[in-house]
């Protein structure tokens, strides 16, 4: 049976839905997962925003696109790689504030891809199990999907 009610422990006095004036901002991301059960993680370029900091490969979804087509499309742009719809399986997904605009992102697992993952566009690339995530400098959104990749993988 639930435990609802003030001590239920997600339940906090004073605490209301909060409202932003931020942007959202739609982004799409991808586990890539190796057949030794790694994940490849992306790293930030410098005079990007967070640079230095580790994140699944993606990007943003554009005007008119969907988050599939918009992820396999940066897939193909930052690391060289063909991924089809049929081969992304969506996961989690992780909604995060931060100063100045607000994060939506889905993360979606992939297996199967065509091509070598090659970095494009001056980025480091690096494959980490999921236990090991954690151990890397992540931006604040992609830590809570971390447990989830730990869990699935």
């Amino acid at each position: 049976m639930p435990i609802t009610g003030p001590d239920s422990g997600c339940w906090h006095a004073g605490e209301r839905d909060q409202t932003s004036n931020l942007p959202i901002v739609l982004v799409s991301a991808a586990a890539l997962v190796d057949v030794d059960g790694r994940v490849l993680l992306a790293q930030r370029p410098e005079g990007k925003h967070m640079a230095g900091m580790w994140e699944f490969p993606g990007g943003k979804v554009d005007n008119g696109e969907t988050p599939e087509a918009a992820l396999i499309r940066e897939l193909k742009e930052e690391l060289a790689i063909d991924v089809r719809h049929s081969c992304l399986a969506p996961i989690a997904f992780a909604s995060h504030a931060y100063d100045d605009f607000h994060l939506l992102m889905p993360l979606y697992a992939c297996r199967i891809w065509h091509g070598e993952p090659t970095a494009q566009e001056g980025q480091a690339l690096q494959w980490v199990r999921p236990v090991r995530m954690l151990d890397v400098k992540m931006p604040p959104a992609d830590i809570p999907l971390v447990a989830v990749l730990r869990d699935l993988i």
